[in-house]
């Protein structure tokens, strides 16, 4: 089982013999042996491999690792369908990064001086002011029409305390977007939900209570976060 999951692996992270061979100090006929299953190496270096691949030296010794790969695969895609687009930026961009890491590749992201209108509650409510400050923000930019700095953990794990959000201005939203909202002179960040019974603005931290605006003469939607 060693041998196909070795030439698997190797495969899978993009790595000819050759490649696979220098990175592991080892000749190319050795490599060629190993996966021939002709030979299986001593167990340091069966170790070293295993964790190069991160994956256990048991699984790689006793389990075809490919049909269990493949099993994660399908199961993320089928997951991943019944995300919204914005969900699944996020799952791309975490699985994006992850890779960077493994492959110990460093990415400079682009550094852009962006007009920040002030900031928004994850929690409380906010006031927000006319005047904007300019701030250097690393990352990429997209298209909006003015951004804010959340205050609070209440949308965590989305939108962290002191995160720069990017918002489009609408004065509507969609059942289960991420808004800008206004209640009582006061700005959040919040879910929106809204069904016939009621219409409730939602913290991600289940430790903060849902806000009712139900009736609310005073709320009001003044953007549409786009992340």
């Amino acid at each position: 089982m060693f041998s196909t999951n070795l030439k698997y692996l190797r495969k899978l992270h993009g790595l000819d013999q050759q490649s696979f061979a220098k990175k592991i100090n080892r000749s190319v006929s050795t490599v060629s042996e190993w996966e021939s299953g002709k030979y299986t190496p001593k167990a340091g270096i069966l170790a070293d491999i295993a964790n190069m691949f991160n994956v256990k030296l048991d699984d790689m010794m006793s389990k075809d690792l490919s049909i269990i790969k493949e099993d994660i695969f399908d199961n993320t895609i089928s997951v991943m369908k019944l995300l919204n687009p914005d969900r699944q930026q996020n799952v791309y961009n975490y699985a994006d990064n992850q890779l960077r890491e493994q492959n110990n590749t460093i990415v400079r992201m682009p550094r852009t001086q962006i007009k920040l209108l002030g900031a928004v509650s994850a929690g409380t409510g906010e006031e927000l002011q006319d005047d904007t400050t300019e701030v250097d923000y690393t990352g990429t930019v997209p298209e909006y029409d003015y951004a804010l700095q959340v205050n609070g953990d209440s949308m965590e794990p989305l939108f962290a305390d002191q995160q720069i959000i990017f918002v489009k201005y609408s004065e509507e939203a969609f059942n289960g977007q991420i808004v800008i909202a206004y209640v009582d002179g006061k700005a959040y960040v919040k879910k929106y939900h809204c069904n016939e019974a009621k219409c409730e603005l939602v913290s991600l931290n289940s430790k903060y209570d849902p806000i009712d605006v139900s009736g609310n003469e005073n709320f009001k939607i003044k953007g549409v976060v786009v992340l």
